[in-house]
Parts: structure tokens; C-alpha cells; sequence
């Protein structure tokens, strides 16, 4: 499966990714932090923090540390939280805050086939911020991290 990053518009940056895994499933890899600690980020780095507060007004908080003990971290606090159809959070880059967090809605949709359609829509507080992460390699980090994912959801599947 292909993951698409796309920039219909000034600050949006939208990605979609088809998984072939029910809802549910995509959902419960995505909201619960025993599932999340097995696929989030990029191989190369270990998953130094995993926290989960699901519901809005909860915060969560996700990182990764590096070989050289330094650690990429992203936070932000669910304003939306539909089971299995939608998040809405906001989102913070640690590291580099920025004078606004990235808002983001998380759509997870159903396909014909019993997979899902998994649509990340993120509006960012400059095009250039969200072009300076483009530039820094946040695209093939995230396909990356959905491939991962993908992979993860499969050994779910054989699980139970």
C-alpha cells in the first residue's frame, strides 16, 4: 500500500494510507499504548515514551530516543475522541514549540473490502513551518512508520 502526503492547501497537510485491517483494529493500534510502543516512529530509534489519556481534554505524549540518547518527542492534548471514526488532537513538536501546535483530524473509514482508509488532515501554524518539516525528512518518516504499522496490524490479526 502506497502512503500519499499531499498539501491541498496553504498550512494543510493531509495523508492517506489504505491498511488491510478492520477499523477496529486500526483503531485499537492507534489508542492504546501496548500497540502504539510496537510500531510508532522509525526502526533506528527505540520508543522511549508512550502516554495515552483517550478522551478530550487527555493529553498524550509519544517519543523516540536515538543511539546518541537524544529524543524526538511530539505531544498535545484530544479535543475529539469518536471511537473508531475520529480524532481530533492538537500536536507539538517538543523539541522546536512552535508559536501554535499543529491541529489534526484523524479519520478512520471503512473500506469495501474490510480494511481501512486512514486520513490524517494536520492545518499547521505557517506553510513554512509545514514545509521546513516536509524538508527535514518528516515524509519518509512517516511512510516509514505506516509500513510499520501495516506490518504491526498483521501480527495483531495472528494474535487475536
Amino acid at each position: 500500500m502506497i502512503t500519499l502526503l499531499t498539501t491541498p492547501a496553504d498550512r494543510e497537510l493531509v495523508i492517506t494510507r489504505t491498511f488491510d485491517a478492520p477499523v477496529e483494529r486500526v483503531w485499537e493500534a492507534w489508542t492504546r499504548p501496548e500497540h502504539v510502543r510496537k510500531w510508532y516512529g522509525v526502526a533506528a530509534l527505540t520508543m522511549s515514551v508512550c502516554d495515552i489519556d483517550l478522551r478530550p481534554g487527555g493529553t498524550w505524549r509519544w517519543g523516540q530516543r536515538g543511539p546518541d540518547g537524544q529524543e524526538i518527542v511530539f505531544s498535545g492534548t484530544y479535543e475529539e475522541v469518536v471511537p473508531a471514526e475520529r480524532l481530533v488532537y492538537s500536536e507539538v513538536f517538543e523539541q522546536m514549540p512552535g508559536p501554535e501546535p499543529v491541529r489534526v483530524t484523524l479519520s478512520f473509514d471503512a473500506t469495501p473490502d474490510g480494511g481501512t482508509a486512514l486520513t490524517s488532515t494536520s492545518f499547521w501554524p505557517t506553510t513554512e513551518i509545514r514545509d521546513q518539516a516536509l524538508a527535514a525528512g518528516m515524509e519518509s518518516g512517516v511512510r516509514e512508520e505506516y509500513d510499520r504499522l501495516a506490518g504491526y496490524l498483521k501480527t495483531m490479526a495472528r494474535t487475536g
